[in-house]
């Protein structure tokens, strides 16, 4: 039984890097130099990097105080976690009838830019509040007890104690966050459409170029490649 499980756990472990190494391997200098030039790229390169930092801005100001108030409510973090399970096709949906100009509270939002960055917000904000609320929650309550008595404020005392001990885990929950909006496809697509330099971030331009020029489709898939190592690299640090 060791030996397949050994076999098994070594099919998973290439069919994981295996695609990744076959992106790296199918594109020549030259080939990725030329996709690079192509006219989606930057318009959905600079799209991508301004809405996911916007996104991640957003998220942190919003999220560590909702993390700091669900640390004793347990129970109410499933709620906040439910868009990781939930397919991102189908928070696009929910965004149009929510905001949409028939929706629940009716905007212009649906098929802009803003909505770019919604929809990034919704589908990355669970894994920096889950991570918020896990750094939180390590936090040994005593410290910050004893620095309010001291003299420190609740706030001081959180801003000196808690955050620089919960400051690992925020800044991998950021980082994780922050890899996600920029991966963001589904929720994006059917939310805000994908109009180039309005709406058509890094994914969507992968899907435009794979219908057309297939080393553009790579070149786009490597920067974003690249991207996810070095936010996995600073998560690991």
């Amino acid at each position: 039984m060791k030996w397949l499980g050994g076999a098994l756990g070594a099919a998973l472990m290439l069919l994981l890097v295996l695609p990744l190494v076959a992106l790296v391997c199918s594109s020549s200098p030259a080939e990725l130099v030329g996709g690079l030039r192509h006219p989606l790229f930057l318009p959905a390169l600079g799209l991508s990097l301004r809405t996911s930092a916007l996104s991640l801005a957003l998220v942190v100001l919003g999220g560590t105080p909702l993390a700091l108030w669900l640390v004793p409510r347990r129970r109410l973090q499933a709620l906040v976690e439910l868009p990781v399970v939930v397919p991102p096709a189908v928070l696009g949906v929910g965004l149009l009838m929510a905001f949409g100009r028939q929706g629940v509270l009716p905007t212009g939002l649906p098929f802009s830019t803003a909505a770019v960055v919604v929809a990034q917000v919704v589908v990355s904000a669970p894994f920096y509040v889950s991570a918020a609320v896990s750094a939180f929650r390590r936090v040994d309550p005593e410290l910050v007890l004893v620095a309010r008595t001291l003299g420190a404020t609740p706030f001081k005392a959180w801003w000196r104690v808690a955050l620089p001990l919960a400051a690992p885990g925020l800044l991998a929950g950021a980082a994780l966050s922050w890899a996600r909006s920029l991966g963001e496809f589904g929720a994006t697509l059917l939310f805000a459409g994908n109009m180039t330099g309005v709406t058509q971030t890094m994914p969507l331009a992968i899907f435009s170029a794979l219908e057309q020029d297939i080393d553009a489709a790579v070149s786009l898939s490597l920067v974003l490649l690249a991207v996810a190592v070095v936010a996995l690299a600073g998560m690991r640090r």
